[in-house]
């Protein structure tokens, strides 16, 4: 059990240093850490980047910085193209799985790296983006761009988690960022909502299925917590652009073995 909780405090560091996308780590660690396929480190992966999300998420809402309508409804396109991407991953055979995995660590990783380089071009949309909020209310106005955005956001954040086990925070983050004009951390904050809602859709489905080892996932998700919390603690001494980097620079090795794994 000591395994499973040091390999899930390592996950919850990397996603309180280097903020939602971090958990994507969680399933290659478990595959190295444990010798298991994929298909068996994804429902475990999520079990601890949801738990983390879920706390995120609680402290965003007491903030006061979820935008919880946008999330329920992002939330609720992922949770329905979840068992999708759980059925496709019990059909599709592990080595293509696997490569699948492995390049969208590539992307996220060279994304990761480009975003956190001085050069870097500026976040900012060169067009208004769809989803702008009310200057009073401080609420997204909506119209059917924005919610067309924000729907597709949720199909593919969903069929990835069910897919590959991955939270979606990479896929979250950058689509809010491009679809709203909402500060950084209500984005990461709403992310974290959808993510946790996303994720127990999926843990529901592998629970049922079968396919949920809760002997490694409670003191994984343990470790993971734990992690979180001294990460939160140490963030502000050591997050930046340098820790973006050596993430990225970690994702693309991992990617890497993952692929050499495979073969």
């Amino acid at each position: 059990m000591l395994l499973p909780a040091a390999l899930g405090l390592a996950v919850g560091l990397i996603l309180a240093l280097t903020g939602a996308g971090g958990g994507i780590l969680a399933v290659p660690l478990l595959m190295f850490g444990l010798d298991w396929s994929i298909t068996q480190a994804a429902p475990v992966a999520l079990l601890a980047v949801g738990a983390s999300a879920a706390l995120g998420a609680l402290i965003g809402l007491k903030q006061r910085v979820v935008r919880y309508r946008a999330a329920a409804m992002i939330a609720a396109i992922g949770v329905l193209i979840t068992p999708l991407g759980v059925l496709l991953a019990h059909r599709v055979p592990t080595r293509p799985l696997t490569v699948a995995f492995a390049a969208v660590l590539i992307y996220v990783a060279v994304r990761t790296f480009l975003q956190a380089s001085p050069r870097s071009p500026s976040a900012d949309a060169t067009q208004p983006a769809p989803c702008l909020t009310n200057p009073e209310s401080r609420q997204l106005v909506w119209n059917q761009p924005c919610a067309g955005m924000l729907a597709g956001t949720g199909a593919l954040a969903g069929l990835l988690t069910g897919l590959l086990g991955v939270g979606g925070g990479f896929v979250l983050v950058p689509a809010l960022r491009r679809a709203t004009n909402l500060p950084m951390q209500s984005i990461i904050a709403t992310s974290l909502a959808v993510i946790a809602l996303v994720s127990a859709a999926a843990i529901t489905s592998a629970w049922f299925a079968g396919k949920l080892d809760i002997s490694v996932g409670l003191p994984f998700v343990g470790g993971a917590l734990a992690g979180m919390l001294a990460g939160r603690m140490i963030a502000g001494v050591l997050a930046g652009p340098r820790m973006q980097q050596g993430f990225a620079l970690v994702a693309a090795g991992v990617a890497i073995g993952m692929l050499v794994r495979s073969f």
